[in-house]
Parts: C-alpha cells; sequence; structure tokens
C-alpha cells in the first residue's frame, strides 16, 4: 500500500472541495495505491449528513468523483473531467460510522475515454454505494499546460491509517 502524493499540494489557489487538505469546507480525501485500485479512508461527518445520522447523497456523489479522478491521475498519468457518472445507492452511511473505505480501479480504456468503476464500503465491509464514471482524459501537454500537472507519484510503503 502507498500513500498517493497530492500534486498540488501547497499551490497557490488549490482549494479542491474533494482534496484539498486546507479546504475548511471540503471533505479533505487522501488516497493510496494497492496494486489496480486506489482507496481512500474517509470519516463521515454530521455536517455532511442529509437525513438524521445519514451521509448526504450528493456527498456519496462528491467522494466516488474524486477517487475516480485521482485513479486517472495516478493511473493515467494526466487530468481530465467526468463526462458522466452512473451512481447507485444501495444501503445508506451513517455518519456515526469510525470509517468508510471507497475503492476505486479502471474498467476499461476507449483512447482518451476511461471508464472507472467506484465504490463505498461501510465499516462492516458492505457495500452502499457504486458509480461508473466515465471520464474524457486530457493529452499530457493540455493537463501540464491548463491544470499545472506534471505527474503523480506515491510515497514509499505505508499502512492505511489506523482505523
Amino acid at each position: 500500500m502507498k500513500k498517493i502524493i497530492n500534486p498540488w499540494k501547497g499551490m497557490e489557489g488549490y482549494n479542491c472541495f474533494g482534496c484539498a487538505p486546507n479546504n475548511e469546507a471540503g471533505v479533505k480525501m487522501e488516497f493510496y495505491e494497492d496494486g489496480d485500485e486506489v482507496i481512500s479512508i474517509w470519516k463521515p461527518q454530521p455536517q455532511f449528513q442529509g437525513w438524521i445520522d445519514t451521509l448526504h447523497g450528493g456527498i456519496q456523489a462528491v467522494l466516488l468523483d474524486e477517487i475516480c479522478a485521482w485513479v486517472i491521475l495516478r493511473k493515467m498519468q494526466t487530468t481530465g473531467v467526468t463526462s458522466k457518472m452512473e451512481t447507485r445507492y444501495m444501503k445508506p452511511i451513517s455518519t456515526n460510522d469510525s470509517h468508510i473505505v471507497l475503492r476505486a480501479s479502471i474498467k476499461e480504456v476507449k483512447r482518451n475515454i476511461i471508464l472507472v468503476d467506484a465504490a463505498i464500503y461501510n465499516n462492516k465491509e458492505e457495500l452502499c454505494t457504486k458509480a461508473l464514471c466515465t471520464y474524457f482524459t486530457f493529452s499530457q501537454e493540455k493537463a501540464k499546460e491548463e491544470m499545472h500537472f506534471l505527474h503523480c507519484d506515491v510515497e514509499s510503503d505505508e499502512q492505511l491509517p489506523l482505523i
């Protein structure tokens, strides 16, 4: 398991709702690489609830969309945009859970269109939500010019945060 290094951390103006560590309103996701998968461990919080003690579906979609983007960053070494996202909510997620686990991997590559499977599991390892994201990827030149993206590396082997 290797922690993925955020290539924009410390960059002026960087305030992504999904992954900027200093965005006070954001979800502050971090990512790990495990073989073909990108993984994120995230703690649900009360300010992200919809119904009482239930994680808002829109926040779940944000988490899934964000991890899909990080699959593209790490596995394809470029950036892009989500062009379609099909989400299936199967089981509510409690905002009282100690953590949830997100997992995502590439399903299919069609030139610059990448299909990414993603899922959220509760702290009992039950599948709660899944998504298929269709991602339109940019050329590495465009990613560099417009997104200031050079590459996405990993740190040395490391254990997942204690959960």
